[in-house]
C-alpha cells in the first residue's frame, strides 16, 4: 500500500511538473514572438511567428493554470501544508483536537460533495461552448467543460481526503478509549 501511494504520489507531481513546464514554454513563447514581431527582418524570414499566428497562447497559459491549480490541491499539496488558523485546535487536549477534525471534516466533505451536482449542471452548459483561440491549436473538439472539468476531480478528491482525515480521527479515537480502558482497569 505505501508503494502504491508512493507511486501515485509521484506520478500527480509529474503531471504537476508537466503542467508547469509547459505553461513556462508557453510564456517564454509569448515573449520570444512578442519582442521579435516588431523586427521588419523576422517577419520578413520568419513569417511563421506572425503573432496572429500565437492568440492561443494567453488562453492556453489560463487553462493550464487552473488545471495546475486544482491538480495540485487535489493531489499533491498535503492537508498539513495548507495555512491554518490553529491556535483553538493546539490548545486543547487531543481528544478534543479529535473532536474538531471529525466535525470540521465532516464540514467540508458534506459541503464539497453537495456542490458536485450544481457544478456538473453549469458543466453541462459549458459543453457547447467553445474555447476562443484552444481550438486553433488543438482542433474543434475542445470545449470550456474541458478546462473546467478538473474541478469536479478536485471536489471529489478533496472530500475523500477529507473524509479519510475523519475516519483516522475516529479510529484514534476508539483505539485511545480502549487503551485507556485496558489500563484503567488494571
Amino acid at each position: 500500500m505505501f508503494s502504491l501511494s508512493k507511486i501515485f504520489r509521484t506520478s500527480a507531481e509529474a503531471v504537476a511538473a508537466a503542467l508547469m513546464a509547459s505553461m513556462f514554454a508557453t510564456f517564454i513563447l509569448q515573449v520570444l514572438v512578442r519582442y521579435t514581431a516588431r523586427m521588419p527582418w523576422v517577419a520578413e524570414n520568419l513569417p511563421f511567428l506572425q503573432p496572429a499566428n500565437f492568440g492561443w497562447t494567453l488562453e492556453f497559459c489560463l487553462a493550464v493554470w487552473v488545471w495546475l491549480i486544482f491538480w495540485g490541491n487535489s493531489f499533491v499539496v498535503r492537508i498539513e501544508d495548507h495555512v491554518t488558523f490553529d491556535v483553538l485546535y493546539v490548545s486543547v487536549s487531543p481528544r478534543v483536537q479529535r473532536v474538531f477534525t471529525v466535525i470540521t471534516g465532516l464540514a467540508v466533505a458534506i459541503a464539497l460533495v453537495l456542490s458536485i451536482m450544481p457544478t456538473w449542471d453549469r458543466l453541462a452548459i459549458l459543453r457547447l461552448k467553445k474555447t476562443a483561440t484552444l481550438g486553433d491549436l488543438f482542433g474543434d473538439w475542445i470545449r470550456m467543460r474541458d478546462v473546467y472539468m478538473i474541478y469536479i476531480v478536485f471536489l471529489v478528491a478533496v472530500a475523500g481526503r477529507y473524509v479519510w482525515q475523519v475516519w483516522k480521527a475516529l479510529r484514534e479515537s476508539l483505539a485511545g478509549q480502549d487503551d485507556a480502558g485496558q489500563t484503567g482497569g488494571q
